[in-house]
């Protein structure tokens, strides 16, 4: 079983085209986590109506919204969920035949922790060095966490930015780093042309230099253990 985390913020546009390319593309068993901020109220009921209509369910996490959103989102479906994996998602991804059974067979293979899905756009994540949108298991964030937080799946401290690059590089000190090809979860991105920019990509963007500051100073804490393990 697959649990498909969505945080999401003002686009409620965005929740049946994503709904629409999940049911379409994904075999295996699945469930869909819709993960809604406190007053967004456009959004919420956008989510209602798919949860009356789907298999999606819809929860109105209990913070408000802020830095380090998506992560804090992530961390709270983790934790209302039970399914050995979890894809870290977003409302702004397409879903393509196959991406299910092609990362599940890399998990399988590998025994991997962190299974990282093709986002057809990033080049650093096409060459199998990243994941935007990975696909967790959840004995991995059980047996191990982030690298300071057992228990955790990603550092929450992050306003939005380099959270992802902190759990893959984590990820490959542990050895718990498997890339799958043909596990194709397009993010249509305004940086590949593929969207349009509006509020929440802005703020998304809007702390890019002390994202990478914290991401630089917590380096550090993998980087040890790498040198500690050998």
């Amino acid at each position: 079983m697959i649990a498909i985390l969505v945080p999401v913020l003002s686009r409620p546009q965005n929740a049946r085209p994503l709904v629409e390319s999940i049911h379409a593309a994904t075999t295996v068993p699945y469930e869909i986590h819709f993960l809604c901020s406190p007053g967004d109220g456009a959004e919420i009921e956008a989510v209602s109506e798919m949860t009356q209509e789907s298999r999606a369910q819809g929860t109105v996490v209990s913070f408000a919204n802020g830095p380090g959103d998506w992560a804090k989102k992530i961390n709270f479906g983790f934790a209302i969920t039970q399914s050995e994996f979890c894809l870290l998602g977003a409302d702004d991804l397409r879903f393509h035949v196959g991406w299910d059974k092609a990362a599940l067979k890399v998990a399988e293979d590998t025994g991997a922790g962190v299974i990282g899905t093709n986002d057809l756009g990033n080049a650093t994540v096409m060459r199998g060095l990243h994941s935007t949108h990975p696909l967790v298991r959840r004995a991995y964030v059980e047996t191990y966490g982030t690298i300071d937080t057992p228990g955790q799946c990603l550092h929450d401290e992050y306003s939005h930015q380099w959270v992802d690059t902190e759990l893959v590089e984590t990820a490959k000190v542990r050895r718990q780093w498997a890339f799958a090809s043909d596990s194709r979860v397009e993010h249509m991105h305004p940086f590949w042309k593929k969207g349009d920019m509006d509020a929440t990509y802005e703020k998304a963007l809007s702390t890019s230099k002390e994202d990478h500051a914290l991401y630089q100073q917590r380096r550090l804490l993998w980087s040890r253990a790498a040198m500690r393990a050998g």
